[in-house]
């Protein structure tokens, strides 16, 4: 089990906790995370379809699930120490800052809120706003990136590390160079969409350059421990629980966990709305952080993944956190739990 990381910074410190939070029964929380690994490491995983990268089939027992509750309770079980790519859950956070960069009008014009219903990579758009359907698919998160303030791409780079390192309260957390050139070695897609998307004026300047900071967020490397973390800050009003360290400002909280509720799970978001209806990111290393507002950032790490790329066993445990937990957003109040 982890233990609550020394505040960073001057003057910082972990929150005064809601007078809510102060009913918190920290054995019963993580009584309850023990009990959703325990129930999903002995299920099979047969809706399994591949790996990303491929070699990672030889991984397929690892599972970690890590949870941070926003009083500050925090959770291990399992693999929480393994390493994986951020890959397309870096979306959520560089979506934040764009928000916090240019404002949600402005970025409305330049992304929009609505599923697609496309796979993630979809060269789709919306023809109607001239703009990408939502800034969880690749299209999208290329135009949150060119609209993150920097003279470079180092200066963006460095500011979005910023942000994640506030997220997860781990000032470490950095680029890893290797899960970036073979990201940069496979990128005829992305390129494509790019200069299809300049094309169409969706998106202006450097190609190359939005690209390689898109890519270098993607191959930030993560825990499951810190993933939940930044999810809890997600949950906690863009607070980091822990440090007591904002992250980004309160107000956009509402839209980033909005998105993630309906766009966040790439071609299955509208059926993941219906049955799960919790605010989610995936990525196709195996990664799922959740964010349930003003109760707990979720993160699993099982790299076998479904049709859609999402992680099995990361949609089974939210699955779990909605049907049996009663998390899901519409959810009558009496059977919520984590509360």
């Amino acid at each position: 089990m982890s233990t609550t990381p020394s505040p960073t910074g001057p003057g910082t410190g972990p929150p005064s906790p809601e007078p809510w939070a102060e009913n918190v029964d920290p054995a019963a929380v993580r009584a309850r995370i023990h009990e959703l690994h325990r129930r999903h490491a002995g299920l099979p995983v047969e809706q399994i379809v591949s790996f990303y990268p491929p070699e990672a089939e030889s991984w397929t027992d690892l599972f970690g699930l890590s949870g941070v509750h926003v009083s500050g309770v925090r959770v291990s079980v399992g693999d929480c120490e393994q390493r994986f790519p951020l890959h397309s859950i870096s979306k959520v956070f560089t979506y934040a800052l764009a928000l916090e960069d240019n404002g949600r009008e402005a970025t409305l014009d330049h992304v929009g809120v609505e599923p697609s219903g496309d796979p993630y990579n979809s060269i789709s758009f919306d023809e109607e706003r001239n703009r990408p359907h939502n800034p969880m698919v690749n299209a999208g998160a290329l135009v949150a990136t060119s609209l993150i303030r920097g003279r470079t791409p180092e200066e963006k780079v460095g500011r979005l590390l910023e942000r994640l390192r506030l997220f997860s309260g781990n000032t470490e957390l950095h680029v890893d160079a290797e899960t970036l050139d073979q990201q940069l070695k496979v990128n005829d897609r992305n390129l494509a969409t790019s200069y299809l998307m300049r094309s169409l004026g969706m998106l202006h300047g450097n190609i190359e350059d939005n690209i390689l900071v898109y890519l270098s967020v993607c191959s930030v490397m993560v825990t499951t421990d810190e993933l939940a973390v930044m999810g809890a800050t997600l949950a906690n009003g863009g607070t980091n629980p822990l440090t007591g360290n904002p992250a980004m400002p309160s107000e956009h909280a509402r839209d980033v966990t909005s998105v993630m509720t309906t766009c966040g799970m790439y071609d299955a978001a509208g059926q993941w709305f219906y049955d799960v209806g919790i605010p989610a990111k995936s990525g196709v290393s195996g990664g799922i952080v959740a964010a349930i507002p003003e109760r707990i950032g979720i993160a699993v790490y099982s790299p076998g993944l479904d049709a859609h790329g999402n992680s099995v066993r990361g949609v089974n445990i939210c699955r779990d956190l909605s049907t049996n937990f009663g998390l899901h957003v519409f959810a009558a109040p009496r059977r919520r739990v984590f509360t």
